[in-house]
């Protein structure tokens, strides 16, 4: 049985745009029935204290019946087709993918926890969300646009419709 997953997509090196419509293409293999929604682009300034250049930010949203763990492997494999490789946290990167939501399910597992740990406070996970998923609850009972902030949405800037 199918269920609606979201999924952000962050890159800042080697062409980020062109690294999420990349991504965006290999996601739809995992989407039924055509059920991808994207957001728009936008603009964001890096986490933590690596110098590395601003990243650009998205959410899909898509129906898979692809269990957890094998969404989370199929994610990691079009990582790696885009040349990610994990030398340092929070550092550059060709391309991420971080599972947020899979349904109303939270999942606490070595390798996947979900909702992901920081959605909550990130403008750039928020706003994008809130893109295509405006009336979204959380599984904690929380409503998406009661975590978006007027300084959250100053953070960003939108880059692509």
């Amino acid at each position: 049985m199918a269920v609606q997953v979201y999924v952000a997509l962050g890159a800042n090196l080697a062409k980020p745009t062109q690294q999420l419509d990349d991504a965006v293409e290999a996601l739809k293999a995992l989407a039924e029935n055509g059920s991808l929604l994207v957001s728009s682009y936008y603009g964001s300034a890096p986490m933590g204290d690596v110098v590395q250049p601003d990243y650009v930010n998205a959410v899909a949203g898509f129906m898979t019946s692809l269990p957890p763990i094998d969404l989370l492997d199929a994610l990691q494999h079009i990582e790696q087709q885009q040349g990610r490789v994990r030398l340092q946290h929070w550092g550059p990167r060709t391309l991420d993918l971080d599972l947020l939501l899979y349904g109303q399910q939270q999942i606490s597992l070595p390798r996947l926890t979900v909702p992901h740990y920081g959605m909550k406070q990130r403008s750039f996970v928020l706003i994008p969300l809130a893109d295509i998923a405006p009336t979204l609850t959380l599984p904690c009972n929380t409503s998406l646009e009661s975590l978006i902030s007027v300084t959250m949405r100053d953070e960003l800037q939108k880059l692509i419709e």
